[in-house]
């Protein structure tokens, strides 16, 4: 094994197995054809769960992993590091006031789910069959083409075209709001703007879609007293991260480390 490439990995005197960053390198994106970029990505992560392993047995801290679905547990060192956290990292909670100044900052970020009304020509086909899926595609093409060139109407179009049930109506779908369809579709209805007609078809798990937006209603701004919970979770969290982090840092500045670099952590 290159040394240059992969090198030992010790943390205050402990060796690390090479097996577990050679683990790690699959969580680190890399460029194609350089391992030695995604092995010091690794090297990094796994140095710092190792200095907070190496703290949580210093602290004394035994705790048992959770349930974090049904089925799922955590593995023993990360109730270890959870357990290590919940000692070591305190914050206060913020006050009302400090969470009403948030929401003054930008009210217009906290809004009420918008509502879409919408229409579409569903060309299906299974995703899966590449054969079935290429003339889906080009049918769908030649119809948004159609739908773009207005030699025919859009609702005539969906009649004559499309291969859902809302063929029948006109390719109307009615009101949707987020989470009503699967995400590819809505990731397209919160940039379309109210009138526009996707120029290239989206694939969906139905096959492919030519969608257009008929009507937007935006979600109106949320009072501060609707939100003030949510603000307050956020803001809670965003500090516990920065005070988790601290901590963290202040073990890289005490540890003794070979074949890692976390000065910029």
């Amino acid at each position: 094994m290159n040394a240059a490439l992969f090198p030992e990995l010790v943390v205050n005197g402990e060796l690390v197995p090479h097996a577990l960053v050679a683990a790690e390198t699959q969580n680190q994106p890399a460029p194609k054809g350089k391992p030695g970029i995604a092995w010091r990505k690794a090297a990094n992560a796994v140095a710092i769960r190792t200095l907070l392993l190496q703290e949580a047995h210093v602290q004394g801290v035994n705790t048992e992993p959770q349930e974090l679905a049904p089925g799922r547990f955590e593995t023993e060192e990360e109730a270890l590091i959870r357990g290590l956290l919940d000692v070591a990292v305190e914050v206060t909670p913020p006050t009302e006031v400090e969470v009403e100044a948030e929401w003054k900052r930008d009210p217009s970020r906290f809004r009420a789910p918008p509502l879409w009304e919408v229409s579409h020509i569903l060309c299906a086909c299974d995703p899966r069959d590449e054969p079935a899926r290429e003339v889906a595609l080009q049918r769908a093409k030649s119809v948004a083409e159609q739908a773009l060139g207005g030699a025919s109407s859009f609702s005539a179009l969906a009649a004559r075209e499309s291969d859902c049930g809302s063929k029948s109506s006109g390719g109307t779908l009615g009101q949707l709001g987020p989470g009503d369809t699967v995400p590819e579709f809505e990731a397209v209805l919160r940039r379309l703007g109210e009138g526009e007609t996707t120029a290239d078809p989206v694939l969906t798990r139905h096959g492919y879609h030519i969608i257009r937006m008929d009507a937007v209603a935006e979600g109106q701004i949320l009072p501060f007293a609707a939100v003030k919970n949510k603000i307050m979770a956020a803001m809670e969290k965003r500090a516990w991260a920065e005070a988790a982090h601290r901590f963290t840092t202040s073990l890289v500045a005490k540890a003794e480390i070979e074949g890692a670099d976390l000065s910029e952590i």
